[in-house]
């Protein structure tokens, strides 16, 4: 695939953020050459009038150097929500390493959001920041699926990666998301890195915008079985799967020895503690019971 690279001239790097990981987010690039099939993302370029498909394209960030970088001590910066700063151009672009090294020694938390395993090359500079937090976008073991859904690098690759960073020390976290109903197999993904991060958080898959049909189309063409619990979900809008499957992992946790939150983090136990699950399924949703009979789980797995 060709991607299109150019550079642009930005005045600031840091954004006042909504988001509940960070006081502000930090994205060096426009745009990504991963190109998931899913990604929320995609809705940048109503703004950015590029006519390039979501993936074909990526802006890297020239800007202002940071004035006083010591005023956002204590401050959290969240760096890669809505690019990934760790894709292929920062190989030779190095657009996020010139922003860790411009808030080396500022006091500030980092927390970074990736799908690459890169972000080992600037391990030095992460280690620096005091908590400092890398998460991993990992919703699937099936590397023929996840290559079917992005380009980025495998998830063998991203699995070493998190266990590196951890071993070294950083605070990681393993992003379950999205969950693919009937595909995603959420046990043996926390089975595999229950070891190697500190937090699990779970994401349903949403769809919206341009990619709804993206993603019913390839339901359609490549897991047909699966396609009226996708109707059933995404069309008529049953929410049924979501409570099972919150109360399957629920159950399955405790197995294991993890504790199980929903949409909470603030209560992370010290890094040598077991990971802590969080489910992100409901956002501030009352959660009814499961009723055990609906007729659309079976086709979970």
């Amino acid at each position: 695939m060709v991607v299109l690279i150019k550079s642009i001239s930005c005045k600031s790097i840091l954004t006042k953020s909504n988001l509940p990981v960070g006081d502000y987010s930090a994205n060096p690039y426009i745009g990504c050459n991963h190109g998931c099939k899913y990604c929320y993302a995609s809705f940048m370029k109503r703004f950015t009038n590029h006519p390039e498909a979501w993936g074909e394209f990526v802006d890297v960030k020239y800007w202002n150097a940071i004035k006083h970088p010591e005023r956002y001590s204590g401050k959290e910066i969240f760096i890669g929500s809505v690019t990934d700063p760790y894709q292929e151009i920062e190989e030779s672009a190095k657009r996020t390493r010139a922003l860790l090294e411009e808030l080396k020694g500022s006091g500030c938390r980092i927390s970074i959001a990736t799908k690459s395993d890169l972000v080992l090359r600037d391990l030095d500079l992460i280690k620096t920041f005091h908590d400092a937090r890398v998460s991993f976008s990992i919703n699937t073991l099936d590397e023929n699926f996840r290559s079917d859904m992005d380009n980025a690098v495998s998830i063998e690759r991203r699995l070493e990666a998190m266990h590196v960073l951890h071993e070294a020390g950083i605070r990681t976290t393993c992003f379950i998301s999205p969950i693919f109903p009937g595909i995603t197999d959420v046990k043996s993904i926390i089975e595999r890195a229950k070891d190697d991060c500190n937090l699990i958080w779970l994401e349903n898959l949403n769809l919206r915008g341009a990619y709804k049909k993206t993603i019913l189309d390839y339901i359609s063409e490549r897991h047909p079985e699966l396609s009226m619990l996708y109707d059933e979900i995404y069309r008529r809008g049953n929410r049924e799967y979501w409570y099972y499957l919150d109360e399957e992992i629920r159950e399955f946790s405790a197995r294991i020895g993890l504790e199980y939150l929903r949409n909470d983090d603030s209560m992370e136990r010290s890094f040598d503690s077991p990971p802590i699950v969080v489910n992100y399924f409901f956002h501030e949703e009352i959660i009814p019971s499961a009723h055990k009979k609906n007729s659309i789980i079976p086709y979970r797995k």
